[in-house]
């Protein structure tokens, strides 16, 4: 922890990056890395919130991520006014003790927001890696479209993905000069992978379902919980059952709702495969290798197009419209609609190959760096500071 006294005698300036989920982590797994690049520049100070707890390991573990602090506020089936409560009481210590130049959150979770606040609250700038993703539905996803917003409201610095994104934070009054067009680091995380190794296991498992058309399923999110969850799963069961050349390879999320509910419906189906969570090589290597992918992630909606892989939004919008915009794509945000979809021929006649991603080129990290730098020693901004 850093003490006042060092700090006011450091020329360093200090960045406080909070996560605590895995999608954070793969995001800004890539960006601390090239701010300690800068060690001669910046003072990092990473901080983990453990609000997925034991999924994290693994992406530290990828991304060489050194955690200074873990909050360890994570309890099982904690409400989400609890979790925030915690977090906000637990980090402010932090805030005070370490005086960050700058508080550096990503996306749309409980901790980005109530990080995001603690530090306002306290007058410490607000850095906002994934800004301006908007499904204009405040109930979908479920709470994070609120929480982005909230942090929007927070932040002091923009980083945006995308055009679309830009002009969405120009659009709710966020000043140009505050807004930087970065690209989204994901791409920058799954070009670090390459063409890395998959576990045993897994492998293990695609030679077992070679030859069949494998379906990736992940489904998550809170607002998906409940009927349309169970009703989702059995049009999945149903499927595989009519078609004997299909697989679906399902990695469960944690959450025991998702848990209870995908052994409720899928135990014990042929050809249905219910997975552990797993790492994001594995994780890539599964998406890279099946024939379409049905999900509510947002983080799979950035990942496809790099893979040239189709997709199932298991969601009734979408934040990120570039990615329909490619034709690999489609809303299915209703289980009928997803049983529609699914039975289409469309998927048999259409051969997904790899596209740009309209999300960015994989120097998203390098550039929120020098953005970073550049705001923070107060270094000219170039003519068009919103393309960065």
């Amino acid at each position: 922890m850093t003490s006042l006294d060092s700090r006011k005698s450091s020329p360093r300036k200090v960045v406080l990056t909070a996560f605590g989920t895995r999608p954070e982590l793969i995001k800004l797994g890539p960006v601390l890395a090239e701010i300690e690049t800068r060690a001669d520049l910046f003072q990092t100070v990473n901080v983990n919130s453990g609000q997925h707890a034991d999924l994290l390991v693994p992406f530290v573990k990828l991304f060489g991520t050194r955690i200074d602090h873990d909050l360890q506020v994570m309890r099982p089936n904690q409400p989400l006014n609890l979790l925030f409560a915690k977090i906000l009481n637990a980090i402010d210590p932090l805030l005070e003790s370490s005086q960050p130049d700058v508080v550096l959150v990503q996306g749309d979770t409980t901790t980005a927001a109530a990080v995001a606040l603690a530090a306002f609250q306290r007058r410490i700038p607000v850095a906002h890696v994934e800004a301006g993703l908007r499904t204009n539905d405040p109930l979908s996803p479920f709470p994070e479209e609120m929480n982005r917003r909230v942090i929007t409201r927070l932040a002091r610095w923009h980083f945006a993905g995308t055009k679309n994104h830009v002009r969405t934070l120009r659009n709710e009054g966020v000043s140009r000069a505050d807004i930087f067009l970065t690209g989204n680091p994901v791409v920058d995380a799954l070009n670090g992978i390459g063409r890395a190794e998959c576990s045993p296991a897994l492998q293990e498992l695609l030679n077992r379902t070679a030859g069949l058309k494998r379906i990736a399923f992940t489904s998550h999110r809170r607002e998906n919980f409940g009927s349309r969850l169970e009703e989702n799963l059995r049009v999945v069961r149903r499927f595989v059952e009519r078609h004997a050349d299909t697989a679906v390879l399902f990695p469960m999320h944690p959450n025991p709702v998702v848990r209870a509910t995908a052994h409720a419906v899928l135990a014990g189906v042929d050809r249905v495969h219910l997975l552990e969570p797993l790492d994001y090589v594995d994780f890539i290597r599964l998406l890279s290798e099946s024939w379409l992918i049905a999900s509510d992630s947002g983080g799979v909606q950035e990942e496809a197009p790099s893979l040239g892989k189709h997709l199932l939004i298991l969601r009734e919008s979408t934040e990120r419209q570039e990615v329909l915009e490619t034709g690999l794509a489609q809303l299915a945000g209703t289980p009928e609609l997803f049983s529609e979809m699914l039975h289409s021929h469309y998927w048999n006649n259409v051969i997904a190959v790899p596209t740009k991603n309209p999300f960015g080129d994989g120097r998203a990290a390098p550039r929120i760096a020098r953005i970073l730098q550049r705001v923070l020693t107060l270094e000219p901004a170039p003519a068009k500071q919103v393309m960065a």
